[in-house]
């Protein structure tokens, strides 16, 4: 089977988003389905207001038309809601061919944090842009309970995984900081919270890896702590396992992979009680959610590192693409039928929720 996935995030981008694309094609592969990527490369583009360094792509109509029919897939997923997810979406709906979507991102809470649009204005249109898809694949219980009672329908669940030959304890090197190393990893912007990790009075070091909008500033106003910049693949790797505590300070994320990742690392997690940390952790001795995140922060230095990397070795990219395989091949089925009727009568009760 032959799958086009469609998404305005890639590469050079560093998010959950494009990490999660390729290890499912890579994992996709293994289970002898082929993913192909319709992406922004090849298309002008324009950058984002108050969002430095992100770009959308300006897509038109016939190359999109063109670059779907030269691919000949049997599937469409539609990974994100920008204007190539607008677009692949319209290209369906006018040829009658059912596709799916994916609920990545909290763009209502992301909009709403740098201009005055009610979050509800946002939710109203990601329900309409999710409603003609034959199924919308969300990566937690929580996010899916949330959304349902948001309006939305044709559920699915699909999971994230983790690259337990990457990330391991065995890479660790010695950063040389006083310990214990409390260490974060992702995008330096207005949505991921640092602010609540490093103005925290914790022991040790505070170690910043990623870059974004708020690193400058970020840098300024806590001098104390160690910025090391966009790290990537084994160096990455190393330094997460180099950490006593991985901080996850966000609570906007809807899943967060490098969670897993630094559990794969034997590092423990030190988040919020919200939806992402409380769903993969939740009930699992591998990390403390708590409203006080400095107390997280702390508890979670007693939690055993093999307990996490245990934890880590059962959530494979293969699960998460044998998900996402089974959503699609349901989704070519009831796609061609009433657009929202029996998506759920067709789904496996182990994958619809």
């Amino acid at each position: 089977m032959r799958v086009l996935v469609a998404t305005d995030a890639w590469h050079p981008q560093v998010n959950g988003v494009v990490r999660t694309l390729t290890s499912l094609a890579n994992s996709a592969r293994r289970l002898g389905v082929t993913i192909e990527f319709l992406t922004p490369e090849g298309f002008p583009s324009f950058a984002i207001p108050t969002y430095p360094g992100l770009r959308l792509a300006l897509p038109r109509w016939r190359e999109i038309a063109r670059r779907i029919e030269a691919v000949k897939p049997d599937a469409i997923h539609i990974a994100t809601e920008g204007p190539i997810g607008h677009m692949v979406r319209a290209y369906c709906r006018r040829r009658g061919r059912p596709f799916t979507t994916s609920y990545t991102t909290r763009f209502p809470e992301y909009i709403s944090a740098r201009w005055p649009i009610p979050e509800t204005w946002v939710y109203a249109a990601l329900r309409r842009f999710h409603a003609a898809a034959s199924v919308t694949m969300v990566s937690t219980q929580s996010l899916t309970t949330e959304l349902r009672q948001r309006g939305f329908s044709n559920l699915g669940m699909w999971t994230r995984g983790v690259d337990t030959d990457l990330f391991r304890p065995d890479r660790a090197i010695d950063l040389g900081f006083t310990r214990p190393i409390f260490v974060t990893v992702g995008r330096l912007a207005v949505e991921k919270n640092l602010e609540a990790f490093l103005s925290l009075d914790l022991p040790g070091t505070k170690v910043v890896i990623g870059t974004g909008p708020q690193e400058a500033a970020l840098q300024r106003r806590f001098a104390d702590a160690k910025f090391l910049g966009l790290l990537e693949n084994g160096v990455l790797a190393a330094h997460l396992a180099a950490a006593d505590v991985f901080v996850f300070p966000s609570r906007t994320d809807t899943f967060g992979v490098v969670q897993l990742e630094a559990l794969a690392s034997g590092v423990p997690v030190a988040a919020f009680p919200v939806t992402g940390p409380k769903d993969l952790l939740g009930g699992h001795p591998v990390g403390v959610l708590h409203e006080d995140l400095r107390l997280a922060c702390i508890e979670v230095l007693a939690i055993s590192r093999q307990a996490c990397r245990t934890f880590a070795l059962t959530r494979s990219w293969e699960n998460s693409a044998r998900q996402f395989i089974g959503h699609i091949q349901n989704g070519r089925t009831d796609g061609f039928r009433k657009p929202q009727a029996a998506i759920a009568a067709a789904a496996s009760p182990a994958m619809r929720t």
